[in-house]
């Protein structure tokens, strides 16, 4: 088991192609995950995007975008070791609490830039 398992789960009222787009360009990952090093092995479209993860830790990562309602429910899911060696416990448990701050603050910042403007109850602007 990966001493970095973090599943994460946001609601953003746009459609999935509005959310696949903010992750579409590599620039982007870099400013989501300035330490990991990130390489695409299933390019799911509108669904979302697989990588593999390399730097800081090493594993996998996925971004999955559901259509949910009128919206997306973005799942964010990093599994992933220190490069070398392993994690103390207490260093795992910093790291996983880290990594879980930095996937709700990715999905939060898209929440507040792709749905701008909405008000709440309205249909999200495609």
């Amino acid at each position: 088991m990966a001493s970095v398992d973090v599943v994460d789960e946001t609601f953003l009222a746009v459609p999935p192609g509005v959310v696949a787009a903010a992750f579409a360009a590599p620039s982007s990952w870099r400013a989501f995950w300035p330490d990991l090093e990130l390489d695409v092995y299933a390019d799911r479209g509108d669904e979302g995007l697989r990588w593999t993860v390399g730097g800081a830790l090493v594993g996998t990562m996925e971004v999955w975008l559901e259509p949910v309602l009128d919206g997306t429910l973005l799942h964010y899911f990093l599994r992933a070791d220190p490069p070398t060696g392993s994690f103390a416990p207490r260093a795992a448990r910093r790291e996983v609490q880290r990594r879980q701050l930095d996937a709700k603050s990715v999905a939060l910042g898209l929440k507040l830039a792709l749905e701008d403007g909405r008000p709440p109850g309205c249909p999200p602007q495609g």
